[in-house]
Formats: C-alpha cells, sequence, structure tokens
C-alpha cells in the first residue's frame, strides 16, 4: 500500500510531468501487451526516463500498474463527473441516461488505453483489482446508487438496489469486453453510432428499473 500512497503526494511541475509520462506510457503498454508482458525496462525506454524515475514515482511495477488502473477508472468515469450528474437539476431518469451516455462514450473511445487496461482486468482479475475496491468503486457507488433510488424508490441501504446496479452496469461493463474483439460481432457492435448504444442500454435499463419498482410496491 505504502507504493500506492506515495503516487499521491504533491509533485513539482517537472516531477508530475514525468509521473503523467510515464503513466500514459504504461497504461498503452499494459494495455496492448498486459501486465505480465510488460517489464519496467520496456515503460523506461518508451517513456525516455531511467528505472529510478519509475521506482520514485510509483515505488514499483506493482506500484505503477496500480496507479494505471485507478486512472483509467477514473478516465471511465470520475467522482466529479458523478457528482456533478447527481446534483445536477435533471429528473432520474435523465441522470441515468447520462450515465450510460458517459460510460459508452468512454467504453468506445477511439486510440485510448484507458478501457483496454480495464478489459483485460475485468476478463483475467488479478490481485491489483483490489486497489479498485479500496480505492476508486466506494467513492463512486453512492452517487449511482443515488439515481437508481430515486428511479426506483427503493431505500439506497436496501440489497436489492446493489442488484439493480448489477442489472444496470453489466450491460455497460461488457463493452469494455466487446473493445477486446474478444467476440465475432465485437467489431459491429463497437462500430455502431454511440447514440443507438445509448438508446438500447437505457431503455433495457429503464425497463428493468421500472419491473422491479413495480413488483415491490
Amino acid at each position: 500500500m505504502g507504493a500506492i500512497r506515495k503516487t499521491d503526494r504533491t509533485q513539482r511541475p517537472d516531477g508530475e510531468a514525468t509521473y503523467n509520462r510515464i503513466l500514459d506510457v504504461a497504461g498503452d503498454l499494459f494495455a496492448s501487451a498486459g501486465f505480465a508482458e510488460t517489464t519496467n525496462k520496456m515503460i523506461a525506454a518508451k517513456a525516455e526516463v531511467d528505472l529510478a524515475s519509475i521506482n520514485y514515482h510509483f515505488g514499483s511495477r506493482n506500484g505503477l500498474y496500480q496507479a494505471v488502473l485507478v486512472e483509467a477508472h477514473r478516465r471511465l468515469v470520475s467522482v466529479e463527473g458523478l457528482e456533478l450528474l447527481v446534483s445536477a437539476e435533471l429528473p432520474a431518469r435523465e441522470k441515468l441516461r447520462r450515465l450510460i451516455e458517459m460510460l459508452v462514450e468512454s467504453a468506445t473511445a477511439e486510440h485510448s488505453w484507458h478501457a483496454r487496461v480495464l478489459s483485460r482486468e475485468v476478463l483475467s482479475p488479478s490481485s491489483h483489482l483490489q486497489t479498485l475496491q479500496e480505492r476508486e468503486i466506494p467513492a463512486k457507488l453512492p452517487f449511482v446508487l443515488a439515481i437508481l433510488s430515486d428511479i426506483t424508490a427503493i431505500r439506497s441501504d436496501d440489497p436489492a438496489l446493489l442488484r439493480c446496479l448489477i442489472s444496470v452496469m453489466a450491460p455497460c461493463a461488457m463493452l469494455l469486453v466487446v473493445g477486446r474483439n474478444v467476440f465475432a460481432f465485437a467489431e459491429e457492435i463497437r462500430h455502431m453510432p454511440r447514440r443507438d448504444l445509448v438508446e438500447h442500454l437505457y431503455n433495457f435499463a429503464i425497463g428493468g428499473l421500472e419491473a422491479i419498482s413495480r413488483h415491490r410496491s
């Protein structure tokens, strides 16, 4: 955990630039080759830094990979973005639509490593997945649950709302897997208009949420 905390410290502008360069290069390499096949030497060469810089900023290759996972999840959806969405003067259903829109746009973004890194971790989870469960997901979960609670009238502490969360988020998460061309139809889905994907996922989600709400009333 010490290596992770090290990345959170305040840095000078030149140190921050080096940190970000290493992070982006590592993210791109981890996305392309995977964690096991990507060495610190490869990252240092592409980032044009020495090996000591990686250890200085991230503590180890494990620390760097954990930082990459955290950044990837933040690029998929950020706490700041969720906070703005939940506080907006919008109906809960529109908030859900915009949340799905954010996820679709981020998951299907071209030439971006964050979705590919997350897809590798989804398909073949490592022990580093715990980093997201500790650092990113708990801070974001209440915002999404608040939206679902408003739609369904199910209390946020009711286990039924977590089941709703899984049902809504799982199809969106599948877009990460599709981005890896795991399935024969992946390319076709990946090139569908984003508007059509958003509308389908939203209608699918809202239909299920309405059914659950009716069943409980």
